[in-house]
């Protein structure tokens, strides 16, 4: 069994959650295919996005693997004019996390963290467990809680 930095965070706060391990596929690294591996409902499986904005520097953004982040709703709920993904290649000097292995939850630095709404909608969601192949499941409000996250409508309609 796996244990990564995140887990051990979580059990240091005691938050209980429990894991999910799962083939990596090189060829595709989408949260999409994560939900299918672990066996989840993608609605219910998150990724971890990060932005910069304009005014306020980076933000987290945590939405479902099959939705798509609405950059106009992300700079308003910010307080930015503007936001724009990061490259991927500044990921991991930014957060400690490489692509496909990002979890919102232990990054370098705290950055203000959304998560989408419909987090809400469930007793438990999924989130990367900071590396590829694993990841935690966890209720909505326990991960809130600890990242100091807001719930926010962030994602295209």
């Amino acid at each position: 069994m796996i244990i990564t930095n995140v887990m051990r965070l979580l059990t240091k706060a005691d938050i209980s959650f429990r894991s999910q391990e799962y083939e990596v596929d090189e060829s595709d690294l989408s949260g999409v295919h994560v939900a299918d591996q672990i066996g989840m409902e993608r609605e219910r499986v998150f990724k971890t996005l990060v932005a910069r904005g304009d005014k306020n520097g980076f933000a987290v953004f945590v939405i479902p693997v099959q939705e798509e982040l609405d950059l106009k709703k992300c700079a308003l709920v910010s307080g930015n004019k503007k936001v724009e993904m990061i490259h991927v290649k500044e990921l991991l000097p930014l957060t400690g996390y490489i692509r496909g292995g990002c979890s919102p939850i232990g990054m370098k630095k705290k950055f203000p963290t959304y998560v989408d709404e419909t987090a809400m909608l469930f007793d438990e969601i999924a989130v990367s467990a900071g590396q590829r192949g694993v990841q935690i499941i966890l209720p909505p409000g326990a991960l809130t809680d600890y990242v100091g996250a807001q719930y926010a409508d962030v994602t295209k309609t």
